[in-house]
C-alpha cells in the first residue's frame, strides 16, 4: 500500500498536507490555501478531532457495503498504481529490525531550508526497479505476518480529501474499480475490527504530521532557518537531474539525515 504525498511545507506560507494514502497507501491531500506552522498545526489538530468524531457505525455501515476482498493482484503495492508506502515510526522500526536497507527518505520532501537541506516528515519503502515494494514476490507479500499498518487497513481509508471539483469531504475508501473483488460478505465483527484498527492508523497518521511540524517550527526558531519557495523549486529541479541532496527525516522527535539522489526512488 502506498501513502501519497504531496510536496510543501514551509515556516512561512505552504501547503498543509503531506505524506500522505489517495487511492492510495501513500497518500495526503494538499490545499490550495497557505499557513504558518502554527497554523498548519492547528489544522491538524482539528482533523484529527473530527476524525475521532467520525460515526463508527456509518463507517461500519461502508464496509460492509463495499465488501473488498483481495483478489492478489499485486497492483497495491506498486509505484505505478500507489506512489509509495508511507511508514509510521513503529512501522519504521519494525522494518529496520530486519531489513534495514528496505527505508528511504519519504519522496516529495515537505521543506527545505536556506542552506539547501530538506526535510520530510518519515521514511518510505524502497522499490525494487520496475517499481514493486521490496517485500512483493510473485504477486505476494512476503512478509505478509508482519505486514505494515496501512497494509493492514487498505483500502478502507478515512479521511477528507478534495474531490475533481475541489470539494473537501470524507473519502473512505481507496482504490475502488481498480483491483480487488467487491460486494464479498463480511460479518459484523469484523467490520468493527476494520474501522476501528483504520481509524487508529489515520489517527497516528496525523499525530505523526503534528509533531513533525511541531519539531520542525521549533528547529527553525532555534537555528534561524527559514524556507525560501525558491531555493526549494531549485533543489528540486537539481535532485530531479541526478545531484545528491541532503534530506532530514522526522523519527522519533528527531532528524536524522541522509544523502540521496533521485536514483534511490528508481527515478
Amino acid at each position: 500500500m502506498i501513502r501519497r504525498k504531496p510536496k510543501g511545507i514551509s515556516s512561512s506560507p505552504s501547503n498543509i498536507w503531506s505524506n500522505g494514502p489517495a487511492g492510495t497507501p501513500g497518500r495526503r491531500r494538499r490545499l490550495p490555501v497557505t499557513f504558518t506552522f502554527d497554523e498548519q498545526i492547528a489544522a491538524l489538530e482539528a482533523e484529527r478531532e473530527r476524525l475521532l468524531r467520525f460515526p463508527e457505525d456509518e463507517f461500519t455501515a461502508i464496509i460492509r457495503e463495499v465488501g473488498f476482498s483481495c483478489d492478489c493482484c499485486g497492483r497495491c503495492c506498486t509505484r505505478e498504481f500507489n506512489d509509495h508506502v508511507f511508514l509510521l515510526e513503529e512501522d519504521t522500526d519494525s522494518v529496520r529490525s530486519f531489513a534495514p536497507d528496505a527505508v528511504v527518505p519519504a519522496p516529495a520532501f515537505d521543506a527545505c531550508d536556506q542552506e539547501k537541506r530538506f526535510y520530510v516528515s518519515g521514511y518510505a519503502l524502497r522499490t525494487k526497479p520496475d517499481g514493486s515494494c521490496i517485500f512483493l514476490e510473485d504477486r505476494r507479500c512476503g512478509i505478509y505476518d508482519r505486514r505494515f499498518a496501512i497494509c493492514r487497513v487498505y483500502p478502507y481509508m478515512l479521511h477528507r480529501e478534495a474531490d475533481e471539483t475541489g470539494a473537501v469531504d470524507w473519502r473512505q475508501i481507496g482504490g475502488l474499480n481498480e483491483h480487488g473483488c467487491y460486494n464479498n460478505p463480511i460479518d459484523d465483527a469484523e467490520c468493527a475490527r476494520i474501522a476501528r484498527e483504520t481509524r487508529a492508523y489515520e489517527a497516528a497518521f496525523l499525530d505523526q504530521a503534528i509533531r513533525f511540524r511541531r519539531a520542525l517550527r521549533d528547529l527553525f526558531d532555534r537555528d534561524g532557518l527559514r524556507y525560501v519557495r525558491r531555493t526549494y523549486d531549485l533543489m528540486m529541479r537539481d535532485f530531479r537531474k541526478g545531484a545528491e541532496v541532503e534530506v532530514r527525516v522526522f523519527h522519533h522527535g528527531r532528524f536524522e539525515p541522509h544523502r540521496v539522489t533521485c536514483g534511490v526512488y528508481g527515478q
